[in-house]
């Protein structure tokens, strides 16, 4: 395993507490996952995508207008679609792994996948009249 897929978290696992173990070492009904508000976790992962930003421009990612879907499933899993300013973006393999670590920090948040798109090509008019201000564009 690579470092910095160690520095991210990956490989690494929580035990299971003993109390949430039935008879059987399985997980007990009653402490099963339960369905989540979907609506209620969207505002604390836009949260925390705007603590993510892209290392050669100063603004966040989400007001960058980078991400383009976010799915939340009702057990919490989060699916994200994300594009770069461009495809040769020098950050291209950490920003997903970047946004991963963001997103799984969410409390009620499950598994999360993201994945880069490049359709539609991202532009300026993406990007969120904070981002034109903060950037000098307006």
């Amino acid at each position: 395993m690579s470092r910095l897929a160690r520095f991210m978290g990956f490989g690494r696992h929580d035990p299971v507490p003993e109390d949430a173990l039935g008879e059987a070492g399985c997980l007990d009904q009653d402490n099963a996952l339960q369905p989540v508000d979907v609506e209620a976790l969207r505002e604390p992962i836009i949260a925390a995508l705007r603590n993510v930003h892209d290392p050669e421009i100063p603004v966040n990612i989400y007001d960058l207008g980078l991400i383009y879907v976010i799915d939340i499933a009702p057990n919490g899993d989060v699916a994200i679609d994300m594009t770069l300013t461009a495809p040769a973006c020098p950050v291209a393999g950490m920003m997903p792994l970047m946004v991963q670590s963001a997103v799984t920090r969410v409390d009620g948040v499950g598994q999360v996948r993201v994945e880069l798109v490049w359709e539609p090509p991202w532009g300026q008019d993406n990007m969120s009249d904070e981002a034109r201000l903060q950037l000098g564009l307006m």
